[in-house]
């Protein structure tokens, strides 16, 4: 592959290109030695191998060129290394016949390293947790992604507590990642069709570990310089734009599937800005089979997944049908389709023509399975998307939930990875988890215990550190700087609050009474201290508000030294605060958290989380590893409840020592915590939870599909689903047995085309059922009509069954892929 390189290094260090280049280095941080004596200074202000390499003088490299011990560290690191990649991952070549030799994970951001900024939050640092954790467990996987040149912004805080943002532009070069070339050799390129112009996309490419990643990147010379600017921010201003930028990862994300000629066998949208995937891979499909849209759709979504994040419909992007419009015309030139067959993709009802075209929707029905980010998140999932499976039950809305995990080894401190090392061993995070709780239940008290101690210990003084850096760039005064120097202290109870600051998620809840937090915070027995972070999107003007409220807060005589806040919230900070805090604070309203991970990266250093029981911790919650804050009042209650815990429970937990100084109700739930959460909520559980609940499943739907049978049958029911209904039910109680016969007339179907169900839901300690009714005999005189009938335990009432009937093919994911049902009157 031609290289971009910063330098030429003398001889010897040539293999420093390939291990900076390799992201691998964002979780094994073996090799952090070897940058930081390369040049320490800018090891520690970037974490960026790259970075290190353009910029360390070269009296510093031809110096190493000679250091035999350096020469020795750095062939380790190579042989490392080349043993990481060789060694087949857990899932690799699997045997089982049934693994998607490809997977396309597509998402609008992905956050693997403040080195690679192309990230705004959650939703883009569970894509890098998913890529590290496939590279981990050697499943055939690549990202899809936008290369932009303002990634997120970065944060400031002026002298006012107000929060300023500045954009700084990421040149290419100084990431760690390169040119992707094509099979030309030359550096690939892609051409797509806009009106009046062609958009000309070039692609890099970020190694991860065995994974890779893909950026399009919009920044050509040949395009105009609105074009230019489509990558230039994440989440651009504007609907147009926005819409070019979706259109660019869906529609130009599978172009580049189709020109780097990978065997993809599986398309997985993580959240819909991507959805428009879904309709190029159907049209490549169509031209490449010679076969009609319709059935290439129906053949391309059985391997289609989608994730949805979003728990409200503010979340979805919805756009102005003009716009749709002039975007999609040669596509709906090509594939034969009418602006309201298309629009009907994207809409709740296809005759509403002022309806927005929206693309939740559109991934819902382009891909055969969906999934949410938490139990409770499936729940709510199901009531949105309802809309769209009108008369199903919520319940058997076709959105099942597969609960987010974090990539355990780019969250562990260095003090908590040995511990891990030590008693699970070095491959602990390359395969299944499920074995792991036995090995870190059996931890001694004192050692969990020094454990917490050092994290603590070191997450004070950065916190010192960062807090002096900032107040330095600020230009406060140096005796404000030295007074940063001593804030916190790094014996007492530390609570850590850091998210993003939007009204759903209350991060003011515990300043609901400020008096009241300060009596806690400077109890004399049972002190508290807060570190706080999180930025504000920078039009969220309540965020901002928040923000300046903490910033006052921590300013306050009476609070300083006890409460700082860290500005520029990023992963960097991320990583050290929950690797250092005792207590993770998460405070949302339920239900509007759709899974939140940031309190699950504190599980593996033995941090406790206390939050409103939403997202995961809807479903992690245990008195044994944590507490709860009620959830379900309003602010003042809601804030009443979190002040209590920690004053009456959290805090007397904490200072409760034995005769060792071991505060062992505490270390029981580290022990509890560590050893049962941070298994259950790995990503290597997400991932396994995905490859057989959905990757396996979706390549035998893909394998076995005939799309013209499909068609047929699904062209059939919408043509004589209206002759369809249900006639009498009769029911008799026999022997102990309800026994139903029910009436069905058909019209023009076949039989075998449907089923027809008894359907009871849950009530009163009964679960909910749904069991088929076997065909008896045709109904004299009927056209289509049979009798149906079913025998089951009198065990509840016969008035809790209703009989319905509803589409049915072995092939199809139903009411997924086709939502009709029409239920006994």
């Amino acid at each position: 592959m031609h290289r971009i390189l910063p330098r030429s290094l003398p001889s010897g260090l040539e293999p420093l290109n390939d291990l900076a280049l390799d992201l691998r280095w964002t979780w094994n941080h073996a090799v952090d030695a070897l940058w930081r004596q390369v040049d320490g200074e800018l090891w520690d202000f970037t974490h960026n191998p790259w970075v290190v390499l353009q910029n360390a003088s070269q009296a510093q490299l031809d110096q190493l060129e000679r250091d035999e011990a350096f020469l020795e560290r750095l062939k380790t690191a190579v042989d490392q290394r080349r043993h990481y990649l060789e060694t087949p991952g857990m899932l690799a070549g699997h045997s089982s016949g049934d693994m998607p030799n490809g997977i396309a994970y597509f998402s609008m951001e992905f956050g693997l390293s403040e080195a690679l900024p192309l990230y705004a939050g959650g939703l883009g640092v569970l894509a890098g947790d998913y890529l590290k954790t496939a590279s981990d467990l050697g499943v055939p996987l690549i990202g899809v992604g936008l290369l932009y040149r303002e990634g997120y912004f970065r944060q400031t805080i002026d002298s006012a507590g107000n929060q300023q943002e500045a954009f700084p532009s990421n040149d290419p070069t100084s990431l760690p990642i390169q040119p992707s070339v094509g099979p030309d050799g030359a550096w690939l390129e892609l051409a797509l069709p806009l009106p009046g112009r062609t958009l000309r996309l070039r692609v890099w490419q970020a190694d991860v570990g065995r994974t890779r990643l893909y950026l399009l990147d919009s920044n050509h010379v040949l395009n105009g310089a609105v074009d230019r600017g489509i990558t230039a921010k994440l989440y651009a201003g504007g609907s147009e734009m926005r819409l070019l930028q979706e259109v660019v990862l869906g529609i130009g994300g599978w172009c580049l599937v189709d020109a780097l000629g990978l065997p993809v066998e599986v398309c997985h949208l993580n959240e819909g800005h991507a959805a428009f995937a879904v309709l190029e891979r159907a049209r490549r499909c169509m031209h490449r089979r010679n076969v009609t849209f319709q059935e290439a759709w129906w053949e391309t979504r059985a391997g289609n997944v989608f994730t949805t994040h979003t728990p409200v419909p503010a979340g979805f992007d919805a756009f102005a049908p003009s716009l749709i419009r002039k975007y999609a015309q040669d596509l709906l030139n090509d594939c034969q389709l009418s602006l309201r067959d298309f629009l009907a993709l994207g809409r709740i009802d296809p005759a509403d023509e002022d309806e927005p075209f929206n693309m939740t929707y559109l991934a819902l029905r382009g891909c055969a399975q969906t999934s949410a980010v938490s139990k409770l998140h499936g729940q709510v999932s199901r009531k949105l998307f309802a809309p769209l499976y009108p008369r199903w039950p919520f319940d058997e809305v076709p959105v099942r939930h597969v609960t987010n995990g974090v990539h355990v080894p780019s969250w562990d401190s260095a003090p908590a990875d040995e511990l891990w090392t030590q008693t699970c061993g070095k491959r602990r995070w390359l395969g299944d988890v499920g074995c792991l709780e036995a090995s870190i239940a059996a931890c001694d008290d004192i050692v969990l215990w020094d454990l917490a101690g050092r994290q603590r210990r070191d997450l004070v003084q950065y916190a010192r550190d960062r807090l002096a850096m900032q107040l330095g760039l600020r230009g406060e005064t140096p005796a404000s700087i030295a007074m940063a120097r001593r804030v916190l202290d790094p014996n007492v109870l530390t609570v850590g609050l850091a998210r993003r600051f939007t009204e759903y998620k209350r991060m003011n809840l515990l300043l609901h009474d400020p008096q009241r937090l300060i009596d806690i915070l400077a109890d004399a027995k049972r002190p508290v201290q807060l570190i706080i972070a999180g930025k504000a999107h920078p039009a969220d003007e309540e965020g901002k508000q928040q923000v300046r409220a903490w910033v006052e807060f921590t300013q306050r005589p009476d609070v300083q030294g006890r409460a700082v806040f860290l500005e520029d919230y990023d992963l960097a900070l991320a990583q050290r605060l929950v690797q250092g805090v005792d207590v993770w604070l998460n405070t949302p309203r339920r239900p509007w958290e759709a899974c939140g991970t940031s309190g699950m990266k504190t599980l593996v250093n033995g941090g406790l989380n206390v939050s409103t029981l939403d997202g995961w911790w809807a479903e992690a919650y245990d008195a044994a590893c944590g507490w709860a804050i009620d959830g379900h009042g309003g602010n003042p209650e809601d804030a009443d409840c979190l002040y209590r815990l920690l004053q009456d429970e959290i805090a007397p937990c904490f200072y409760e020592r034995n005769d060792h100084g071991v505060p062992q109700r505490w270390v029981e739930r580290m022990r509890a915590s560590m050893s049962r959460l941070t298994p259950a909520f790995s990503s290597n559980r997400m991932l396994l939870e995905y490859v057989d609940g959905f990757y396996r499943p979706a390549l035998r739907a893909l394998t076995k599909r005939n799309p013209g049978e499909l068609v047929a049958w699904s062209d059939a029911m919408s043509s004589h689903w209206h002759e369809v209904r249900l006639g009498d039910v009769d029911v008799t109680l026999d022997d102990a047995h309800w026994r139903f016969h029910a009436q069905a007339y058909l019209g023009g179907l076949n039989v075998e085309w449907v089923k027809v169900e008894l359907y009871a839901e849950e009530r009163d300690g009964f679960p909910r059922q749904s069991i088929p009714m076997s065909q008896g005999d045709a109904i004299s005189g009927a056209i289509g009509g049979y009798m149906f009938k079913a025998s089951l335990p009198a065990t509840r009432p016969a008035s809790d069954y209703t009989v319905r009937l509803r589409p049915w093919h072995q092939d199809a994911f139903l009411p997924a892929e086709l939502p009709l049902v029409t239920w006994q009157r």
